[in-house]
């Protein structure tokens, strides 16, 4: 048969996560092949992910994305790359518009690390073996930052969504919003921040308010405290950990954790599904929060990482990222930046 002469890469297959299947975008390898075979690749990718802005310039950078993931996806990689809805952006322009400058904010703010006089789960023992906090209802949907650098506000925001869940069995949408427009001590809604500020925020401001009361924009403006609502979610304070895999792993056995890494290539950008493995250096410049780890039939171990660049990135908005590496950072700097929420039990949130 002539379909026979083509090999149909599936950097786009359909994608079942229990009742719900995301269709991504398909191509032929035929159409790599001249110019007019890209180009009606390009017009497709276009109206598939509904992208409005059309220029020689886009194509260009279409076409660089395409023959980088083309290639990735050809190599015995444990990951696969896609074209998303950044096939048509570079990797400075993603950078800067949905990443975060983690790194710039935590040089400005020194070791916090040494400020942590305890860690709950030091001397914890007999971890379980795989944890996915999604199964015990305390992950809530993936959500959106859009082009706004609150990735930082994103990430706190899930853990502390997930803690308080395990402490009060309610899982509740928190508002980033809030923190976007309202913690300025130390971070700069949309140009980045931090989420160690963020909870100290938290909890110097009897808690943080519902997304239902303080909904996202993704724009920074003036904090509106007629927007806090009547529910508040409280935290105790927060704890680090040492920067090691051991204390990371005995933290997110317990309760989802903020982390902070490197996302500076394509090949993170790009990303489909399986196990990211780099390449990364140590530029942190982007929060996420852990919510498990796992590792394949063959013994590979992951982290389960939820980001916040909407369902139609990764695995269905989370990247599983490679742990258990040589280096004592992690994978990408994945291991140093830890922050934990912590809310007790008998602490109750607030009716305002």
């Amino acid at each position: 048969m002539e379909i026979n002469k083509y090999i149909l890469f599936s950097l786009s297959i359909v994608l079942i996560f229990g009742n719900n299947i995301v269709e991504s975008f398909d191509y032929l390898e035929k159409e790599l092949e001249t110019e007019e075979g890209l180009q009606g690749m390009y017009d497709r990718w276009r109206s598939h992910h509904k992208v409005q802005q059309k220029s020689p310039e886009r194509f260009n950078v279409f076409k660089y994305n395409v023959q980088r993931v083309h290639a990735s996806n050809k190599q015995n990689k444990p990951y696969k790359l896609e074209l998303n809805k950044f096939a048509d952006l570079t990797a400075h322009e993603i950078q800067s518009k949905y990443t975060d400058k983690v790194g710039h904010y935590l040089a400005l703010q020194g070791s916090m690390k040494k400020k942590n006089v305890t860690f709950t789960y030091k001397d914890a023992k007999n971890l379980p073996p795989r944890i996915d906090w999604r199964e015990h209802n305390a992950v809530t949907p993936i959500k959106n930052q859009g082009q706004c650098g609150s990735c930082w506000a994103f990430s706190a925001v899930a853990a502390v969504e997930s803690i308080n869940a395990i402490r009060t069995g309610q899982l509740i949408k928190l508002s980033e919003q809030q923190l976007v427009d309202c913690d300025s001590e130390i971070s700069n809604g949309c140009n980045g921040g931090l989420m160690e500020p963020a909870f100290k925020y938290i909890v110097e401001h009897g808690g943080l308010a519902t997304e239902e009361s303080y909904p996202y924009t993704a724009t920074h403006n003036a904090c509106d405290q007629s927007k806090f609502g009547h529910h508040s979610v409280t935290l105790n304070g927060q704890e680090y950990t040492d920067g090691t895999e051991d204390q990371l792993m005995k933290a997110v056995a317990h309760q989802p954790v903020t982390i902070s890494m490197e996302a500076t290539n394509e090949n993170f950008f790009m990303y489909k599904e399986g196990i990211y493995s780099g390449p990364c250096g140590l530029n942190i410049n982007h929060a996420m929060t852990i919510v498990g780890y796992d590792e394949t039939p063959e013994g590979q171990k992951y982290w389960i990482v939820k980001n916040s660049w909407g369902e139609g990135w990764g695995e269905k908005g989370y990247v599983r990222v490679l742990r258990g590496v040589a280096p004592p950072e992690g994978l990408c700097g994945i291991n140093t930046c830890a922050a934990i929420p912590l809310k007790d039990a008998n602490t109750p949130n607030c009716e305002l």
